[in-house]
């Protein structure tokens, strides 16, 4: 059986929606399954696009790897501002360190 955690998403509305995540999972994938439609995931996963754009709390920052050099190019063309703590949330694995906490999601994809 796989390892679950909880994760927050908040969306531009100021709603937040508490779902369950698979550690290993990406939090794009974590979000199409539990219908975060803020997350669009036009390309599935492949960094091809940028329609996975999040933002992450300090304390999420603090614990995953950095952007590789293909998703700070492909962050050039989020359609929502670019902030330090953006990510493409296909290239963001669910950690068991990351229970409880907050996933932004931006204005735009």
């Amino acid at each position: 059986m796989s390892q679950e955690i909880v994760l927050h998403f908040k969306t531009k509305e100021g709603d937040t929606r508490t779902v369950d995540a698979v550690v290993g999972d990406s939090v794009m994938e974590t979000a199409i399954k539990n219908d975060i439609d803020e997350v669009v995931a036009e390309c599935g996963g492949s960094l091809i696009c940028s329609t996975c754009h999040v933002y992450l709390d300090d304390a999420t920052m603090a614990i995953v790897p950095e952007a590789d050099d293909a998703e700070l190019d492909m962050l050039e063309g989020v359609a929502s501002e670019r902030k330090p703590n953006s990510r493409l949330s296909c290239q963001v694995i669910v950690s068991e360190g990351m229970a409880e906490h907050t996933i932004y999601t931006p204005d735009d994809q």
